[in-house]
């Protein structure tokens, strides 16, 4: 099981095709998409990709930060890198395990899967991974105020077993209301079940939440299938295909949700 950019089934992100003008609600507040969420009362996030960056995955933040370095291999074991180094922390981690270390964890083992031999390497890497992490996630703290005034707020995150103790190392855990660990409750997404348990825990219908990721196949067809409206935090560089008639909203900057739910 891989927690950044692969499910369970090793199916991963489709590029290259841009989404239709008829496929989504486009950036941009309308009324349309102001009353699709008229009756929510709950906001779920994913962590990976939309809070701690702009709707950039893990694995092509990773990517960049190497690329930095001047490590420069094929995509495909760049690939096959990152998901061993994410794979191997999935459930093996304690619940303790800090953020730093998690980063750095991945820093390491992508530099191993590549056969690096400068160790300073992954740490340049992880530092600069976990430093704009964490600024990011510091500027998000207005944003997240505002909405807690008004919304029960959740994260819903394909994560390592950890995702409570990354959180209060980031400075975010006491806006959230719940926070599902997919490591914690033994199912990811898509899997209806994990958007299921953080409804239950706070008490609230599909109907009554909306759900907010970076991942149209994890995130939005998930969410979609419980019938929980959706906001797609969809960067520039993602090119995911819209599919199965869902018309998320997408934003391409978080604080543009302002617009929709405030």
């Amino acid at each position: 099981m891989s927690v950044f950019g692969r499910s369970v089934w090793g199916t991963r992100k489709v590029l290259g095709r841009d989404i239709g003008e008829d496929a989504a609600i486009r950036e941009g507040v309308s009324d349309a998409g102001r009353d699709r969420f008229a009756g929510a009362t709950v906001v779920l996030f994913d962590f990976g990709g939309t809070l701690d960056s702009e709707g950039v995955p893990w694995k092509e933040r990773f990517h960049r930060l190497f690329t930095a370095e001047g490590v420069t291999v094929e995509a495909a074991r760049f690939d096959r890198a990152f998901y061993d180094a994410d794979d191997a922390l999935v459930g093996t981690v304690p619940p303790t395990f800090s953020y730093r270390d998690t980063v750095f964890a991945v820093a390491e083992g992508v530099a191993r899967g590549l056969d690096l031999k400068d160790p300073a390497v992954a740490e340049r890497v992880g530092g600069a991974f976990l430093d704009r992490s964490l600024q990011r996630l510091s500027r998000l703290a207005p944003l997240l105020d505002k909405l807690r005034r008004r919304y029960r707020l959740g994260i819903v995150s394909n994560f390592y077993g950890n995702l409570a103790t990354v959180c209060r190392d980031a400075g975010i855990h006491d806006y959230f209301s719940v926070l599902v660990d997919s490591a914690v409750v033994g199912c990811v997404k898509p899997d209806p079940a994990i958007f299921h348990a953080a409804l239950t825990a706070v008490g609230a219908e599909p109907g009554e939440a909306v759900f907010i990721g970076d991942s149209f196949r994890r995130d939005v067809t998930g969410a979609h299938a419980l019938g929980m409206p959706c906001i797609w935090l969809r960067a520039p560089t993602n090119a995911e295909p819209v599919s199965n008639g869902i018309k998320p909203v997408v934003v391409e900057r978080l604080d543009r949700i302002e617009g929709y739910l405030l």
